[in-house]
């Protein structure tokens, strides 16, 4: 026998007058030990060991000890087995049938309370002998209140039908389900041994019912079936109750209606839903529903989704988290709840609020935030870098011991309190059903995980202000320049002693603000957010020395007035100085980045995490992110795919940014990410693509007369995107080859032939990628380098592409293939479509043909484009002579004409590897390859410096790239127009 079942002599009185009464009423019912009850139970523990966890069970919870005293039946079901086994569906359906074939309401309230009391018995008997986890309990008891509600609910439904006729929509003319929400730990299933439930009733849409004799509006029909099913619970008769009910919750409280239909739900939590309602809503869950009600909890949930989680990264939750916990404080001292495991200091709460702080900040982007239960967010918070190292396993620890000890105090009586007991009993009956000798080493337990749980909870709600030493003095100062009018001598004075200059400028860009529309039309409530918040930007330009404050001050105010009337931008970066010194340091740096923010204000997020900011991630964490973010997304969910898809760009397009203007990040790696982004998104552009299509039309029919279950199609890269070298804004130059059966057709009930299949389906990829949408569009897209260009078929198979290319493209489609390199779809196509380019690459050329195509190309672009147009006063990095693309042409003119006798040219499509090759194979000589690729990559880096600042590709004067210009004008002029020299 398990020493765990020794009682100390205070609690052994107890349990000997409480055994007596048992063997007292066992006798009553025929059976004289209670031993006895074991015979042939398989694998129950002996009968001594029985015995002794009865006394011990009789001891710590007079509950379980008076329910058995009244009906020891309940004894002699759990000897049956069902002590020694957690609760299965089996269980759970027999109650369901046991429920719905009660005859009469007094037998469904009997049957519902007899049911309660056995479960609770079972239930409290395996807690506190920890025959089952704290999570087993609380999940046994959530499954048995769901069945609980569904049963009498449907059966409530039932009876009022039968008298009133069903409820029918007025506009569908669809019968109407009630759906019952459980809200807090019922709708997280994490419901302990004595709480109430917290319930919301709703039904989707006003109408009356169609009874014979008597009819009753849809509101009136299901508040009296919420009245009925709360009767039916709540009520506390000869058999006690089911569950406590709290309506509470509910729209407008206790003075709003019992039940609201889903418009008047919306139209609440729109205009008038609360922040706390927020943190309730993120455990409601559809608990029960009448029968053929699914889809309606569906719609429900859908329908409350935008309310609970917003879009963006909501640190406004912050202020009132704050508030809430101070409401709370000030609550536990005033009634002296010091001792409260739950709302105290270090209590369950505050492991609550911990969790739902990240879930309401970051819940409306991270899906995977939107889970209910504390115990699989704690993990997930501190995998995903939300929680520093370890902090989730301590809260984890201490939540799961908070929640025991929870459960120890309210088995004893079954009465619903977190407080810890006064007397020296109960202080030592709860220090053993935890498993401590006495109450010193269970107290000095738990005040070590409250300890844990009020530091963790301190840092996540800290004032950001004393972390990073902005002290009151200061921010005074510079809120009075903020709300300074005219030439206000005070705000000068604070600006001349910062050292800025300009200080009247300053003023002024401060009061266009201050008088903006924007600004002008904001609410009060965000107006003392702004108030908040530019004191402190104001302060982040100030320790900036490497920026001119007024000119960082004019770079970032678009962004202020683009986020005006989202003042939740605003408290993001209030809550977070770190995010507010990266927006200052990157918005001075380069005019884009402070654009791009002002555009998407969303990206704020990236700034909060410097550490990814400035490395971005390689091509298969860039995978595994995209991956991530559509984990939870339907394939038919079209636009959530457009809208993460713009995110994802817009975030990993700001970090390669960020890392080029800060130097930590090189040229090559700069073209590197932004061309891995964008294969990242073709990849999964043509995934969702393909399954809208399939879902439509079928699969294609393959030559070999099967079905197509991947997409036989690749996607080609030219330009900047082919040859590895994408800049900040550039388009995507593709083309799209299959080779499908042309012959074919779909599977599907709306069939099409294979050849209209693969149109359609890059027809859609080009929506996707090009739909200009409130997050912007992903990449301009030209097609225009597909054979025959704009009078050429969308998508090309791979037979006609070949064809093509060796009967019909002119000199310049050949220059483009050079750069043209498959980035998306099917890898056999893709090898393939390599030998197929190799072959175009390798076919012999006349070179002085080729020579004057190329040069015919050239000069006619030049003339086009370039923009220096021979006065030598401008330069044009790209199309003026010596520039980017005179090397760009060099090189293609290299590979059409040599590729033949050196077949290695046609291994790559970025220039800098082709003009290494051309050294490798001895056909340029090493320092023109060095001079071509050091000019190329000046070129290149300048320009992408020119962009992120907003400026054109165009130099002024003579003097800049002078050397590199002369040089790639001398190699034209030997190579192009004086072949016999090279």
């Amino acid at each position: 026998m398990s020493e765990r079942w020794t009682l100390p002599a205070e609690l052994t009185a107890s349990a000997d007058s409480w055994l007596e009464k048992l063997q007292e009423a066992l006798t009553r019912e025929g059976i004289e030990h209670p031993e006895a009850l074991l015979e042939g139970v398989p694998d129950a523990p002996d009968a001594s060991e029985f015995t002794a966890q009865l006394r011990y069970v009789l001891a710590t919870s007079e509950f379980v000890a008076k329910t058995l005293s009244i009906n020891p039946a309940h004894l002699v079901a759990l000897a049956s087995g069902e002590l020694f086994r957690t609760q299965t569906d089996a269980d759970i359906e027999a109650l369901a049938t046991e429920l719905a074939e009660c005859a009469d309401q007094p037998a469904l309230d009997r049957a519902l309370r007899l049911a309660r009391n056995r479960a609770m018995v079972r239930i409290i008997w395996r807690d506190f002998t920890r025959a089952a986890s704290m999570s087993e309990t609380t999940a046994e008891l959530s499954a048995l209140a769901d069945t609980m509600i569904h049963g009498a609910l449907n059966w409530h439904y039932r009876a009022l039908i039968e008298r009133y006729g069903e409820p029918v929509g007025q506009s569908s003319g669809v019968v109407q389900p009630l759906v019952v929400l459980g809200m807090g730990k019922l709708g997280a299933r994490e419901l302990n041994v004595s709480s109430d439930i917290d319930l919301i009733f709703s039904y989707p849409e006003a109408g009356e019912t169609n009874g014979d004799k008597k009819t009753l509006s849809n509101q009136e029909f299901f508040i009296r079936l919420g009245q009925k099913l709360i009767q039916s619970l709540d009520a506390n008769n000869a058999d006690g109750f089911v569950f406590r009910v709290d309506m509470r919750l509910r729209p407008h409280g206790q003075s709003g209606a019992l039940v609201q239909n889903f418009d008047a739900m919306e139209s609440y939590y729109q205009s008038q839903g609360r922040d706390w309602e927020r943190y309730a809503m993120i455990k409601a869950r559809p608990v029960a529903w009448v029968d053929g009600g699914e889809q309606a909890c569906t719609e429900l949930m859908q329908l409350l989704a935008p309310f609970t989680y917003r879009q963006y990264v909501d640190f406004s939750v912050i202020e009132s988290l704050r508030a809430m916990k101070g409401l709370i404080n000030r609550q536990v001292q005033r009634k002296g709840m010091d001792s409260d495991v739950k709302l105290g200091v270090g209590g369950i709460r505050e492991v609550e609020f911990v969790v739902q702080l990240f879930q309401l900040i970051r819940g409306g982007r991270d899906l995977a935030l939107r889970e209910r239960q504390v115990c699989k967010l704690l993990p997930l918070l501190e995998q995903e870098k939300y929680l520093p190292e370890g902090a989730g396993k301590q809260l984890l620890d201490a939540y799961v011991f908070l929640r025991n000890t929870e459960h120890a105090i309210q088995g004893y009586q079954d009465r619903q309190t977190q407080s810890l007991p006064a007397d020296e009993l109960g202080c030592l009956r709860l220090a053993r059903v935890m498993g401590y000798p006495d109450w010193e080493a269970f107290f000095t337990e738990l005040e070590m995980h409250r300890e844990r749980v009020n530091n963790e909870f301190q840092q996540v709600i800290a004032d950001p202000d004393s972390e990073h030493e902005v002290d009151s003095e200061s921010l005074d100062a510079w809120f009075s320049v903020w709300e300074a009018t005219g030439p206000d001598e005070q705000a000068l004075e604070v600006l001349r002693e910062a050292n800025w200059v300009n200080a009247e400028r300053v003023l002024a860009l401060l009061e266009d603000l201050r008088q903006s529309r924007p600004v002008l039309s904001m609410q009060a409530s965000s107006r003392t957010r702004l108030d908040a918040f530019m004191p402190r930007l104001l302060h982040a330009l100030d320790q900036a020395p490497e920026i001119e404050a007024a000119e960082g001050l004019k770079r970032v105010l678009p962004f202020v007035e683009a986020v005006a009337r989202r003042s939740a931008y605003l408290v993001l970066l209030v809550e977070n100085p770190t995010a507010m010194q990266q927006l200052v340091r990157l918005s001075a740096a380069s005019p884009w980045i402070a654009d791009q923010l002002a555009a998407h204000p969303i990206l704020l997020d990236e700034l909060l995490t410097p550490e990814s900011l400035y490395a971005p991630p390689a091509k298969d964490e860039l995978r595994d992110e995209m991956r991530r973010e559509v984990l939870r997304m339907s394939w038919d969910d079209l636009e959530g795919h457009m809208e993460s898809l713009r995110y994802f760009r817009s975030a990993h397009a700001l970090r390669v940014a960020a890392s080029e203007v800060t130097g930590a990040l090189a040229l090559m790696k700069v073209s590197d990410y932004l061309t891995y982004i964008a294969e990242v998104i073709l990849e999964h552009v043509l995934a969702v693509a393909w399954e809208n299509m399939v879902a439509r039309h079928g699969y294609p029919c393959s030559k070999g007369g099967t079905q197509e279950r991947a997409p036989n199609l690749i996607v080609v890269g030219y330009g900047k995107l082919g040859g590895i070298e994408l800049g900040h804004g550039s388009d995507l130059d593709l083309v799209f080859i299959h080779d499908t059966d042309t012959q074919g057709s779909t599977d599907g009930d709306k069939s099409v032939d294979n050849q209209t299949f693969y149109t359609r389906l890059c027809q859609r990829m080009i929506h996707i990628i090009t739909t200009q949408m409130a997050s912007g569009q992903l990449y301009e897209v030209d097609m225009r380098l597909r054979p025959s260009g704009n009078s050429g078929m969308l998508v090309t198979s791979l037979a006609a592409y070949e064809k093509y290319q060796f009967t019909e493209a002119w000199t310049w489609e050949h220059q483009a293939a050079v750069r043209a390199r498959p980035v998306a779809g099917d890898e056999a196509l893709m090898e393939r479509f390599a030998k197929v380019r190799e072959a175009v690459l390798v076919k012999p050329r006349d070179e002085a043909a080729l020579r004057r195509d190329v040069i015919e190309m050239r000069e006619k672009m030049r003339a086009h484009l370039g923009s220096a147009k021979g006065n030598g006063q401008l330069f044009h990095l790209k199309q003026d002579a010596g520039g980017i693309v005179d090397i760009e042409f060099m090189v293609q003119y290299a590979v059409l004409a040599w590729a033949q006798k050196a077949p290695e040219l046609t291994q790559y499509t970025d220039n800098i590897r082709i003009l290494e090759t051309l050294e490798q194979v001895g056909l340029m000589a090493a320092e023109t390859v060095a001079q071509l690729i050091e000019a190329y990559k000046a070129y290149r880096s300048t320009g992408h410096r020119l962009a992120l600042q907003r400026q054109e590709a165009v130099l002024q004067g003579e003097d800049e790239f002078s050397s590199e210009r002369r040089q790639v004008i001398d190699v034209w002029q030997a190579l192009m127009l004086s072949p016999d020299q090279t």
